[in-house]
């Protein structure tokens, strides 16, 4: 479906990553702050995701929301960067010269999952800084010695007193979370964008860059609910793994899940599925906006 374009497809795919922190982070916080604080033994703390985004913007405003930003982005940028482009050039291989026809899941899921086990390895140590420096806001009583002043602290910290190990905590629920996850997501999108274009074949050429536009926005946020609504149990493991003080506390997420199970029944497996399915839509749309403009103004090709 593309033509041969090398590093551009990185460069499309950052832009994507940036364009997926600015609409997506604050959602992103509420979501991992239901996770760390409603699955814990006890009173549940938050009553929703819309009570948890009023308390932390009651008590730090909204730069509360973009909590772990720093961190987020750098991730962002090499895992959107790595994972489009290293989805683009793998189904390139798998599939053959250009191919405007039906999308073929043979390419599409191996190419996509593999890509997602690849920046798993650079999304594991970004996003425990991340959890952690979200985790840690003013609305709860977090005592000061544990708190951190940034993100370069946080990573600092925890290789002092994990190791370099550390830095990987929930490294298996990451690599699940994302090859399983990105399969969905690009088979999602790709059969999304392919019906949606057979429908607007007839179109005229004057709106066909707002059709684009359209046809990116739904296939990218349909993409982003489809990815959520399947891994999200792995996500809540993840985040539970990665923001426990305990050095000792199981890092199998399966384990984890099946505590939480006991614990909250189903619904704790899927805490923070309001925030994040909100987040989904708008962040993965904007993210693959970004990436399919970025694309043509780099001159790769991509027949509907």
């Amino acid at each position: 479906m593309e033509a041969s374009s090398g590093y551009k497809d990185y460069v499309a795919g950052l832009m994507a990553g940036v364009a997926t922190v600015i609409t997506g982070h604050p959602f992103d916080t509420v979501k991992v702050k239901l996770q760390k604080y409603n699955t814990e033994a006890g009173a549940v703390k938050y009553k929703n995701g819309l009570h948890c985004a009023t308390r932390i913007l009651q008590t730090e405003g909204v730069k509360g929301l973009y909590r772990g930003a720093t961190s987020s982005f750098i991730g962002m940028a090499f895992e959107s960067s790595l994972s489009f482009g290293i989805y683009s050039q793998t189904k390139r291989f798998l599939q053959g010269e250009i191919d405007g026809g039906k999308p073929q899941p043979h390419a599409i899921v191996p190419s996509a999952a593999f890509g997602g086990s690849i920046i798993s390895f650079i999304l594991c140590p970004s996003e425990l800084v991340k959890c952690r420096m979200q985790v840690q806001g003013t609305d709860f009583m977090v005592p000061k010695s544990t708190r951190f002043s940034g993100p370069l602290e946080c990573a600092l910290k925890t290789v002092q007193e994990e190791g370099l190990t550390g830095m990987f905590r929930g490294g298996l629920a990451t690599l699940l979370r994302e090859s399983v996850g990105n399969a969905v997501f690009f088979s999602t999108y790709e059969y999304t964008r392919y019906f949606m274009h057979l429908q607007l074949k007839g179109a005229s050429s004057e709106s066909s860059q707002l059709i684009d536009v359209g046809v990116g926005i739904m296939s990218g946020g349909l993409g982003g609910i489809a990815f959520w609504s399947a891994v999200l149990p792995l996500d809540v493991a993840k985040t539970i793994i990665q923001t426990t003080p305990e050095k000792n506390h199981s890092r199998n997420p399966f384990s984890v899940l099946n505590l939480i199970y006991r614990r909250s029944g189903l619904r704790g497996c899927y805490t923070g599925l309001g925030p994040t399915l909100v987040r989904a839509f708008p962040a993965n749309a904007a993210a693959i906006v970004a990436w399919e403009l970025s694309a043509k103004l780099l001159g790769i090709r991509r027949d509907q």
